[in-house]
């Protein structure tokens, strides 16, 4: 089980906004959607490219290279060239601090 590692303070990530963070070596971006924290690993099931730098279309990612999107709630490919969802991952606010785990080898 990975350690919670605090991505900002609640404050911080305002709503509309993401951060990315390493969390056991991979890359984890975390999202404020309304002011409800959702995070997906920051990896095109496609191609293995960063989804960072696409834009964020209401609750959706969209690859900035090939067009392939992502719900950033629960990580699922919704549109072709990716039919793979991206990991999803616990959030939790503790102590006015966002956390994120890895918790895929549970």
């Amino acid at each position: 089980m990975s350690d919670w590692i605090t991505v900002a303070r609640a404050g911080e990530l305002a709503p509309g906004s993401h951060r990315v963070v390493d969390v056991d070596g991979a890359a984890v971006v975390v999202f404020n959607l309304g002011g409800e924290y959702h995070a997906i690993e920051d990896v095109c099931t496609h191609d293995g490219g960063q989804l960072t730098g696409g834009t964020v279309e209401g609750e959706e990612i969209v690859c900035p290279r090939h067009g392939a999107r992502f719900c950033i709630r629960t990580g699922e490919a919704l549109t072709a060239p990716a039919y793979e969802p991206v990991a999803k991952f616990p959030v939790r606010v503790e102590n006015g601090m966002i956390q994120v785990r890895d918790d895929r080898w549970d």
